[in-house]
This record gives structure tokens, C-alpha cells and sequence, in this order.
């Protein structure tokens, strides 16, 4: 999974960025002519079910999922025709989803593209920055399949067309494609152009360190969550400043700054798993003495498909799948146990499988 951070400049992309990946990649500067700058990190997807089970098993090894994080050029406003604003699309559309930071701190040192500090506004303009772009790349590619058509060679593109117009139409109002609902046949037929208004988008607003709790924060967030109320996105308030400086903190010491704060846990291991929510993702786990590992799956994933997740073979020769809930072998102690308990079950190849399920496949080759 690719999860883009995108904002308007000085917004704290890069701390949020700092923040999830544990690195420390320096903002860019702003105005920035190149649009160039971009950092990609590595994000450790928490899951205290892990630590469990590793605690149970002592394995060797412990593998958590991971997803990648590309803190994306800042939009700039009013240039869409631009280079640097085609690099950023081009880097929005490589993405499963989208965290879209919100300005609403207030720092005199870090100015504001338009000189004051408007979360509402803000969203709004990326919005629209990124439905316009989806309408200029569909009406180019209407132009391109009436050619195709005058020619006599667009037979198969009446599909494809349809759905274009379809999707102008809903453009054309200003609104986003995440919640025009397309039929999955609709998202085939347009899947190549990769549609920046239709990414999955988690909205962060991003709060001064002594206003998490303020009724200015509140009052924001209604406004955010009213605006993007039906389109397919999640919205919630951190402060950027806290997060890195719990990320650069020993799991002690974090532990402590939490509990001075009042903070059940970082903001960040939300962030990780609203995105998963927003995509529809699971995990399934395996545990041995070998190692103690999540694997990251579409919800809805038969067995047979999740076995081919670990291996190729593994799903071209499955027989069974032997599996235990997690909160199950956890009540149990043991996969002993929970055998005795009646709580381990063999599953055919088209079994669902379930978040938190703990998989060994028998598989023949």
C-alpha cells in the first residue's frame, strides 16, 4: 500500500511525514520553483497483536506489514497548466490513498500561502485543484476516443465513454469522484487514468501543541467533516509537533509523554489504521518459532487467494487452511488449548478470512 501525503505549502506535511516514518527529512522550501521535492519512508503498520504473539512464541523473527509513505510536493495554487503541478498530480495518482493535511496551528515564523490561517478554505481549494484536474484529464481523453471513433476504429471504447461522461458530469459540479459510485465495471473501464479526486482520503487537521482539545479545534473539525460528509473520507485533528516528538522518543519515554498528555496513543497508529479502513484492508497472521508475521489482504480475501499472499505454491497446492482467531488462542494460551477447546478449525479454499485470523496452511507441491 502507497499512502501520498498532500496539503498547500507550510501546511506540515513533512512533520507529519517525520512523524509516521521516524525520519528527518527536511520541509521544502516554499515558494519552491522545482516542485521537485519529494521523501519516501517506510511505515511499520502497529499491531499489538504481534507483540503478543511473539511473547507466546518467541520467535526468531517478528514482521509487521508495512506501507509505503511519499510526502508529495505542496500544491500551489493557480497553476495547474504548470510542470511542477503535472509532477504532483502524476505523484497523487501513483497512490492507494491519500492523507491530506490541513493547516489550523498558528506560527508567525511559518507564513501561510494566503496570510491567514483558514482550515475550511484550505480543503476546499485542494479539492478543487484535484477535480479539476481529473476534468481536464477526461476531457482529453474524450477527445481522444471521438477521434478514435471518427475513424471507425472506437468500437470497443463505447464503454469507456460512457463512463467518462458520466464522470465530467459529476466534475463539471465541482464534486469528487470518491463518491460518485461507479460500478465496478464503470472502475475498470476508466481504471488507467487513475483519478486523483477518486483516491481514498483521510483528512488530518493539523492543531497547534496546546489547542488538541480547544473549541477552535472542534469547531474545525465539524466544518471538515461537514464538507466532506458522503465522499468517502475520514477526518480527525493531531498536532504534527507532538507526533515527531513522540516518534523520536524511546517506547518508554513515549509511554510517559502520552500519560502526561492524556493521550491513550500516538495519533499515528489511528492515521495507519483509518487508511486501512478507507482501503478496505485486513490482516491475517502466521506464528511459529520461525517467525511471528502479519500479512496485509483485500477484506473479503478467500483462503486459497491468501495462501498465494505467502507463496505461489502454497496456493497451487493447498488442501486446508488450519485457523484460530487471534482473541481465541489468546484466551486459550496455547494452540494446544485451543485445539482441546474445539477453537482451531480446517477451512476449504474459499473461507473468508478474517482480521486478526492466525493461518497455517497445509499445502501439497
Amino acid at each position: 500500500m502507497k499512502l501520498g501525503i498532500i496539503g498547500l505549502p507550510n501546511c506540515g506535511k513533512t512533520t507529519i511525514f517525520n512523524a509516521l516514518t521516524g525520519q528527518s527529512a527536511p520541509a521544502a522550501p516554499f515558494p519552491n520553483p522545482l516542485g521537485t521535492e519529494r521523501h519516501v519512508g517506510v511505515i511499520r503498520v502497529p499491531d499489538a497483536r504481534l507483540d503478543r504473539l511473539a511473547e507466546m512464541y518467541k520467535p526468531r523473527k517478528t514482521t509487521w506489514a508495512e506501507v509505503t509513505c511519499v510526502d508529495i510536493t505542496g500544491f500551489s495554487r493557480g497553476i495547474s497548466a504548470s510542470k511542477q503541478k503535472a509532477a504532483v498530480f502524476n505523484d497523487v495518482r501513483d497512490m492507494d490513498a491519500v492523507i491530506h493535511v490541513v493547516r489550523a496551528f498558528a506560527d508567525p515564523a511559518i507564513a501561510h500561502p494566503d496570510g491567514a490561517v483558514d482550515p475550511a478554505a484550505d480543503a476546499a481549494a485542494l479539492e478543487l485543484e484535484l477535480v479539476f484536474s481529473d476534468l481536464e484529464l477526461v476531457e482529453t481523453r474524450l477527445e481522444r476516443i471521438a477521434a478514435s471513433i471518427k475513424k471507425g476504429v472506437g468500437g470497443d471504447l463505447e464503454a469507456e465513454k460512457a463512463t467518462l461522461e458520466k464522470c465530467r458530469g459529476q466534475l463539471e459540479e465541482e464534486k469528487p469522484l470518491r463518491n460518485l459510485g461507479l460500478s465496478e465495471g464503470e472502475r475498470a473501464a476508466t481504471s488507467s487514468l487513475q483519478f486523483t479526486s477518486a483516491k481514498p482520503e483521510l483528512i488530518v487537521l493539523n492543531v497547534g501543541e496546546d489547542d488538541i482539545a480547544s473549541p477552535a479545534t472542534a469547531a474545525a473539525l465539524a466544518n471538515l467533516e461537514d464538507f466532506y460528509r458522503g465522499k468517502d473520507a475520514q477526518v480527525f485533528s493531531l498536532s504534527g509537533k507532538i507526533e515527531t516528538e513522540l516518534s523520536q522518543l524511546e517506547p518508554e519515554e513515549a509511554k510517559l509523554f502520552l500519560d502526561d498528555l492524556g493521550i491513550a496513543e500516538p495519533a499515528m497508529n489511528r492515521v495507519i489504521r483509518e487508511a486501512y479502513a478507507l482501503l478496505g484492508l485486513v490482516s491475517f497472521l502466521t506464528a511459529g518459532e520461525d517467525e511471528v508475521k502479519a500479512w496485509t489482504i483485500q477484506k473479503g480475501t478467500p483462503a486459497l487467494k491468501a495462501a498465494g499472499k505467502i507463496h505461489s505454491d502454497i496456493e497451487r497446492g493447498f488442501i486446508r487452511a488450519e485457523v484460530v482467531s487471534y482473541e481465541d488462542l489468546m484466551a486459550a494460551s496455547s494452540l494446544a488449548r485451543a485445539r482441546d477447546a474445539g477453537a482451531v478449525r480446517l477451512e476449504g479454499k474459499d473461507y473468508i478470512v478474517k482480521d486478526g485470523d492466525i493461518i497455517n496452511f497445509r499445502f501439497n507441491v
